[in-house]
């Protein structure tokens, strides 16, 4: 690892680019088959009917989709140009967020010269997960934008990626900088109960059955989020109970659910006996998972029942949870309170441009988990005394939510009102 840590910055950007482009390409082989309307327009999927054998060069990145462009006719004109800038895009990101990570140690707000190699390693742990994380939220984001929903198949995947991650890697979690009395600088992770209880003086609870239960009951809670719902009162509850649960029992997705439930219990109790650093990751990766996608789903139901539909689709918030796993549950509020605002920016842009009114809230949950990697050590600086509250703070935030319910009377007569008008 030292020798390859020691290979010259420049060396290390080229190949970034390369296989950023590379990762670019397989972006877009999922933008174009994992959505609702599956395309053949990346040159890694099988060619329609009618159309000549992809050639091997077809398939290098960026580069590839100039020889492409002869399929125009079947994919429409200049359809090759978006896939080949997303791989541009993608291909000098990757060099940029290592320069950002590594080299400038952003993530830390420290002087890079001043860490050590083992501290080095640790921060090149933190890039690879946020590279993962950043690959499924550009093909999620990019789906969302064309089709305005978020398939499971790209959240599920990434949420177990994340939470495998975290159980290998602990020290992919986002750093958590702290000063001592003697001036010396220590580097830990932001675990569920930062900046309390700091590492390695973790409690002693972190190790019992009360702390696995709390994973497992995260875990679950997910599980039980991904299962089909159908839910139609109009004739009795009892009705209502019946539909549904023949639905659970017909649809076979339950029984692939139910699969990853018993298989994902079975890797979590495993964690929790393998050692304490690893159950540490694993445990954060569940609580930011339940808590951020918890969230958003809460919102969703209080939004709907507001707007008399649908306020934001179920896609965003298995994203939300993806996030959630990776980031923590302390990253996650802050992308909650963030996403908005930047909605809100490119919405007016939007709305006084092209008149769009509807937009998919997806991509501005993606681009704030962005802002708060790039901008991690001021923000975390900034809002630690907001977390120091620990548990209270969610206390306060499920106070938030109860007074919207209270509110909702309201808000319903001032949109009837001016509906009437």
């Amino acid at each position: 690892m030292s020798f390859i840590l020691g290979l010259p910055i420049s060396l290390w950007l080229l190949a970034l680019f390369v296989a950023g482009a590379v990762v670019g390409s397989l972006a877009n082989l999922g933008i174009y088959q994992l959505g609702w309307n599956c395309r053949a327009v990346s040159p890694w999927s099988r060619p329609a009917a009618g159309t000549p054998a992809r050639r091997w060069w077809d398939r290098l990145p960026v580069a590839g989709w100039l020889g492409l462009r002869r399929e125009a006719g079947l994919h429409g004109r200049g359809f090759w140009l978006r896939p080949m800038l997303l791989e541009l895009l993608v291909g000098v990101g990757l060099p940029l967020l290592y320069w950002w990570e590594i080299v400038a140690a952003g993530l830390t707000g420290l002087d890079p010269a001043q860490l050590k190699p083992d501290v080095m390693t640790l921060l090149h742990h933190q890039y690879v997960a946020h590279v993962v994380l950043l690959s499924f939220m550009w093909v999620a984001s990019w789906i969302d934008l064309d089709e305005k929903t978020i398939p499971d198949t790209v959240t599920v995947p990434g949420t177990l990626a994340a939470l495998a991650l975290m159980a290998i890697w602990p020290s992919s979690l986002l750093p958590d900088v702290r000063t001592a009395l003697n001036g010396r600088v220590y580097i830990y992770f932001v675990i569920p109960t930062s900046p309390n209880n700091l590492q390695p003086w973790l409690p002693p609870a972190w190790t019992g059955l009360p702390a696995l239960a709390l994973g497992l009951g995260c875990y679950a809670l997910w599980c039980v989020a991904l299962l089909p719902r159908s839910w139609y009162p109009r004739h009795g509850y009892r009705r209502a109970w019946q539909l549904f649960l023949a639905r659970l029992v017909r649809q076979r997705s339950t029984y692939v659910i139910l699969a990853v439930g018993l298989v994902g219990a079975a890797a979590i109790t495993g964690a929790w006996k393998w050692g304490l650093m690893h159950w540490c990751g694993l445990l954060s990766a569940l609580v930011g998972l339940a808590i951020g996608g918890g969230i958003v789903w809460i919102v969703r139901v209080l939004g709907s029942s507001v707007l008399g539909r649908e306020a934001m689709g179920f896609g965003d918030v298995t994203l939300m949870a993806m996030i959630g796993a990776m980031l923590g549950w302390q990253a996650a509020v802050l992308i909650f309170f963030l996403a908005p605002l930047l909605g809100i920016v490119v919405g007016l842009v939007g709305w006084a441009v092209c008149g769009q009114r509807e937009i998919p809230y997806g991509p501005f949950l993606c681009l704030a988990a962005m802002t708060t990697i790039v901008g991690w050590a001021p923000l975390w600086r900034h809002f630690q005394p907001a977390f120091a509250l620990g548990w209270w703070l969610l206390a306060v935030l499920a106070a938030c939510l109860a007074m919207i319910v209270v509110l909702l009377p309201l808000v319903r007569a001032i949109l009837s009102l001016f509906r009437r008008r």
